[in-house]
């Protein structure tokens, strides 16, 4: 499947691929503009700390996204709508992620903000060439991936995925993440077959045979089950070993830009709060911005998902966006003990939350 057909049957009914999130290989060529400025986008510096909370300035901001609009961004095409972004004295550009991936555009600074996650952020950080870019709030407060298949051959946990074939995007930590479930719940990770992951939509991968078992994101996939009404088994990753709930995803700042313009990095988050906490109040009603700024979704999926979300984006958090210190540690730290990063983390590395409020 090409990429623009992909993109397509993404926003209407696919499920969010955690292959393609990971290789932040998505959509459009191009920078597309969504309800909102239409801004520079220019680089790290292009925003300046003077105009924001000045009424009659407007500071731009370019915030590049992950993979195609979905309810992980919710709050932020609230926050558009609703205007608290423009409270704040900020045009935000919203982006659709380049070919090579959003994290490449934020590194380079041709984004000032934008989307990414804890795992895929390592690897950049661990790289001989950094990529300066650092976490500034978790978008959903614990890890809602985990492995999903038919409710017929009852794989409630690690261990029932030996004997079945698992859809495998072929990655060092994604395939050491299943060895270590499989293992930890007392299996043999040499019985569990892998076959290669090649739709875009898992339940009808499920439906069709394809595999037996397949990395999710709760919040979207089972909900897409649950709309198309399929039977289905679905286990956490966190649920099995509490490493694997870290930070997917964040919201991400370029370093130049964060460190030239702190003022407005805060502007932003505290308007992207209130997108969120939109979203949690009136899920429904978010789901409705979403469909409205994004039409091509597929409205029941997008309601059933905002729904589920609405109890994950703060969760258990005493607000949103904070990031667990121990738990963005805990993590790195098996990276690190895995050999699974070319140079060492520095566990606390990758994050800075005093942009919150």
């Amino acid at each position: 499947m090409n990429r623009s057909s992909h993109t397509s049957r993404t926003l209407t009914r696919a499920t969010l691929s955690r292959r393609q999130l990971v290789r932040a290989s998505a959509v459009a060529a191009g920078l597309a503009l969504v309800g909102c400025s239409t801004g520079s986008g220019s680089g790290s510096g292009a925003s300046s700390d003077a105009a924001v909370g000045d009424a009659s300035a407007t500071t731009e901001v370019s915030f590049v996204l992950d993979y195609a609009p979905n309810t992980n961004h919710t709050g932020i095409y609230v926050a558009v709508d609703q205007g608290y972004f423009a409270e704040e004295g900020l045009e935000v550009e919203i982006v659709q992620p380049p070919e090579d991936g959003a994290d490449a555009l934020l590194g380079a600074g041709g984004a000032q903000m934008g989307v990414s996650y804890q795992d895929v952020m390592a690897n950049n950080l661990a790289s001989d060439q950094a990529m300066p870019y650092t976490a500034v709030a978790a978008i959903i407060q614990h890890n809602t991936s985990g492995i999903m298949s038919r409710a017929e051959d009852a794989i409630t946990h690690p261990a029932a995925m030996m004997g079945h074939r698992y859809a495998t995007w072929n990655m060092p930590v994604e395939q050491a993440t299943i060895k270590d479930i499989v293992e930890t719940d007392g299996g043999d990770y040499s019985q569990v077959e892998l076959v290669p992951y090649d739709v875009d939509d898992e339940v009808s991968g499920l439906k069709a045979n394809l595999f037996d078992s397949v990395w999710v994101f709760e919040g979207w996939a089972c909900q897409n089950a649950v709309v198309q009404d399929f039977d289905y088994n679905y286990f956490s990753f966190m649920s099995v070993d509490p490493v694997f709930d870290f930070y997917t995803p964040v919201i991400a700042v370029n370093d130049d830009f964060a460190q030239n313009s702190p003022e407005v990095v805060k502007a932003f988050l505290r308007a992207a709060k209130r997108g969120y906490e939109y979203a949690v109040d009136n899920p429904d009603a978010a789901a409705d911005i979403l469909c409205a700024a994004v039409p091509e979704l597929d409205s029941a999926l997008v309601h059933q998902s905002q729904t589920y979300l609405a109890g994950q984006y703060v969760a258990d958090a005493a607000s949103w966006g904070v990031i667990d210190p121990e738990r963005w540690a805990a993590f790195y730290q098996w990276l690190n003990d895995n050999d699974l990063v070319e140079n060492k983390l520095e566990t606390s590395a990758g994050y800075d939350l005093s942009f919150l409020a």
